[in-house]
């Protein structure tokens, strides 16, 4: 199953895809820059930059946990929090799920499927997760 995620929120799309994978289905997310946060730019920024601090300044040494910069593996990170991975069946189901920036040459001309209940309702402010990922640092 491959999905567009163009336009789609964040949340809603993690997590109608983390039930899918639960089920058995092995899905192909497709423009993951272009996914939607609901919220002011500088909420969303300063969520995810809250993370990222708390790995390093937490405990030098020990740097943990790590959360990601680029807009594909915070895809994945949110996703992967939506499923059991500590137990078998969460692990099988987040090695079925794959995120892309963009749309690979092999996904070109396949169809994509529709996610009705992650289309955005009555969002007034928003910003897309590739610019989150470029305020944090990222370079995809």
């Amino acid at each position: 199953m491959i999905i567009d995620g163009e336009g789609l929120v964040l949340g809603r799309l993690a997590s109608s895809v983390s039930k899918r994978l639960l089920e058995g289905e092995n899905i192909i997310v497709l423009n993951a820059e272009k996914i939607v946060i609901s919220g002011t730019k500088d909420w969303a920024y300063q969520k995810y930059k809250q993370r990222i601090d708390r790995a390093s300044i937490s405990n030098p040494r020990r740097m943990g946990p790590k959360y990601p910069r680029r807009p594909d593996d915070i895809f994945r990170r949110t996703v992967r929090g939506m499923l059991p991975y500590k137990k078998p069946k969460g692990r099988d189901a987040f090695k079925a799920l794959k995120v892309y920036v963009g749309v690979p040459q092999e996904f070109k001309d396949e169809e994509t499927l529709q996610v009705p209940e992650a289309h955005p309702k009555n969002i007034i402010k928003s910003i897309e997760l590739g610019r989150v990922s470029h305020l944090l640092g990222s370079k995809f």
